[in-house]
């Protein structure tokens, strides 16, 4: 394909993405039509969409590849295996707490928060979509540590899940219960307590 054509091709694409996450965001996944992401989008024909995803399902998947800050590191996956374990995990919690700062964003994770409470395919779908994937290469990385004798062992997809826990807890009580935040208290200062709690219990001793 020549480059202005794949240029506006990825520029026609982005712009379903986006539409289809402000859809997602109002109507939710199952009640959004193509007609209404076609508008969104501002483009003319709901049919031009699967000119460009496979179906809904993988339109899905491409607006939480590019507006889930946490799947965007899956990107940065040979940097981040090289960085020093606290810096990884630093910028890890960081991503998260990019979550927070959108509303949009925040629109869209409530959405399907909802949704999988209430439909089991769409939870499953959804939780290999996102969350799992982005599990599974955290754990990866702890197992890479444990193995380097940097962190004590243990089950690893169970200490990702042990890491990223709290700032799932974050969320919720900001962006889900919208109750009142600790005053003065930054998003890298609770990045920074999370790193230390999580080191102080598997960080191996030093002899």
């Amino acid at each position: 394909m020549p480059r202005r054509k794949q240029e506006e091709f990825e520029e026609r694409r982005q712009q379903i993405i986006d539409g289809a996450l402000q859809v997602f965001s109002t109507k939710g996944y199952r009640d959004a039509t193509n007609k209404d992401i076609a508008a969104a989008a501002g483009i003319k024909s709901p049919g031009l969409i699967y000119h460009y995803f496979k179906d809904k399902a993988d339109l899905l998947r491409a607006v939480a590849e590019a507006h889930a800050p946490p799947l965007q590191l899956l990107h940065q996956a040979e940097t981040m295996l090289t960085l020093p374990l606290e810096e990884a995990l630093t910028l890890f919690g960081l991503t998260y707490m990019r979550l927070l700062n959108d509303p949009v964003k925040i629109a869209f994770m409530k959405m399907s928060m909802g949704e999988a409470l209430r439909d089991p395919e769409f939870a499953r779908m959804f939780g290999e979509t996102g969350p799992l994937r982005v599990w599974r290469f955290l754990a990866g990385y702890l197992q890479d540590q444990m193995d380097q004798g940097v962190l004590r062992r243990m089950d690893a997809h169970l200490a990702a899940r042990q890491f990223v826990g709290p700032l799932l807890m974050q969320f919720l009580t900001h962006s889900v219960m919208q109750l009142p935040e600790m005053p003065g208290i930054a998003p890298e200062t609770i990045v920074a307590a999370n790193v230390e709690i999580f080191l102080r219990g598997l960080k191996t001793i030093e002899k």
